[in-house]
């Protein structure tokens, strides 16, 4: 009796200090050992789910040192509303996007808003080039711009995040703006 309650409260108390952390490693081979689980939580995206999968598939076939993985609840939690799309981070790997529809609406790509959103919450901030190759240029590229797949520097900065040699600032808040004005930064919103 008392081997199985102490098994049991282990067990427990073993899962809510991974889940807290995020810090349970995937399965599979020596890459993947070393790399970092982030469950993002999908189920308030609405029509938008499948392009946060398709944005977790980008960024787990770009980089090896962390893996997205659906779950409820997650690391990241999803929203949708009718302003711009906008990621606030919490700590590396951690944090609240949201899907905003006015960039929708005005043509931007459903699957690059959701990539880049999602680099914010893994440590990358925007960075407005204009280029359509800089994922996180984000609404500096042309409205007509397709691709959602991080840059190999871009993927190379989440992997050495990821790998402790560097640092991402935490509490910041990220807004794709359509305006051409600068991306709005609040630090500990």
């Amino acid at each position: 009796m008392r081997r199985r309650q102490f098994s049991r409260t282990a067990g427990t108390l073993l899962a809510l200090v991974l889940t807290a952390t995020g810090a349970v490693a995937a399965g599979g081979g020596a890459a993947s050992a070393a790399a970092r689980t982030v469950y993002y939580d999908a189920s308030r995206a609405g029509e938008f789910r499948t392009n946060f999968d398709q944005a977790a598939t980008i960024w787990n076939s770009s980089v090896s040192n962390v893996r997205l993985v659906a779950r409820t609840p997650g690391n990241i939690t999803i929203y949708v509303d009718t302003g711009w799309p906008r990621a606030q981070t919490t700590s590396l790997g951690n944090g609240r996007v949201w899907m905003g529809t006015q960039a929708v609406d005005q043509g931007y790509d459903r699957t690059r808003i959701a990539t880049h959103e999602i680099g914010h919450i893994l440590g990358l901030p925007d960075n407005r080039t204009g280029l359509c190759t800089d994922l996180m240029s984000g609404s500096s590229a042309p409205v007509s711009c397709r691709n959602a797949t991080p840059s190999s520097a871009e993927a190379s900065r989440v992997n050495a995040l990821f790998a402790g040699s560097l640092t991402a600032p935490a509490g910041v808040s990220y807004v794709w703006r359509g305006d051409g004005a600068p991306a709005s930064v609040a630090v500990g919103s």
